[in-house]
């Protein structure tokens, strides 16, 4: 479960990003999040992955209160959470296969866990034969498949994705979107930050719109209020 009550963050530059954000996103629901550029969507993202602190409010992922997170609990956190960017951040010079094994080792995964994991990975998002495969020698809706078995491979309970279909066209944006429904009807919880709004009506979830750091809307369809 994710919960924000009244969240507030300030930057030290004097920007008033969010200021008094409360929500709650279910384990097992399928949520966008929408807003114009500078509505502190990111800074919402960075929270939630405790990259940065929020100033005031409360803050519960998955058990952890993030407001009083010890640095050693961090990579205990991040391991319930697949996190998917727009970039890919896909490792060149690593095959597929190399990619994920990378992802597991960096949580301690044994090479037997990892072996086993990676093909059901790559099967569940459609890329079975692309193990052994680079990064570059792939089409742009197969790197973000990548990046999807990667936020994947860990099991992690939530799925959060920023942006993740931005550099894709209108039909492989489609394709991507239905493979995280699929991965959500799996029981994963996901979270998607997207500014897309056919995209987002086209599916019909649940849509949190945030502006001006405060939450506008919340229902089905990007114009929800």
């Amino acid at each position: 479960m994710i919960r924000l009550n009244d969240v507030v963050k300030d930057y030290t530059n004097g920007a008033h990003v969010l200021r008094g954000v409360t929500m709650t996103i279910q384990d097992g629901e399928f949520v966008f999040l929408v807003g114009p550029s500078g509505s502190g969507k990111s800074t919402i993202i960075k929270l939630l992955t405790g990259e940065i602190v929020a100033t005031s409010g409360r803050i519960a992922v998955n058990g952890f209160n993030l407001m009083r997170i010890a640095d050693r609990q961090i990579p205990l956190l991040r391991r319930t959470i697949g996190v998917i960017f727009q970039d890919f951040r896909l490792i060149e010079k690593k095959t597929v296969y190399e990619n994920l094994s990378f992802a597991m080792h960096a949580v301690g995964a044994s090479q037997r866990l990892i072996r086993g994991r990676i093909p059901y990975v790559l099967e569940l998002v459609g890329l079975s034969g692309k193990a052994d495969e680079y990064p570059n020698d792939l089409s742009g809706g197969e790197q973000q498949r990548v990046a999807i078995a990667r936020a994947l491979v860990n099991n992690p309970s939530t799925i959060i994705a920023d942006e993740p279909t931005g550099n894709l066209d209108p039909a492989l944006s489609q394709e991507i979107m239905s493979l995280l429904d699929r991965i959500n009807a799996l029981g994963t919880t996901v979270l998607v930050v997207t500014h897309e709004r056919d995209l987002v009506n086209h599916f019909q979830k649940r849509v949190i719109l945030l502006e001006g750091g405060l939450i506008k809307g919340d229902g089905i369809g990007y114009d929800a209020k």
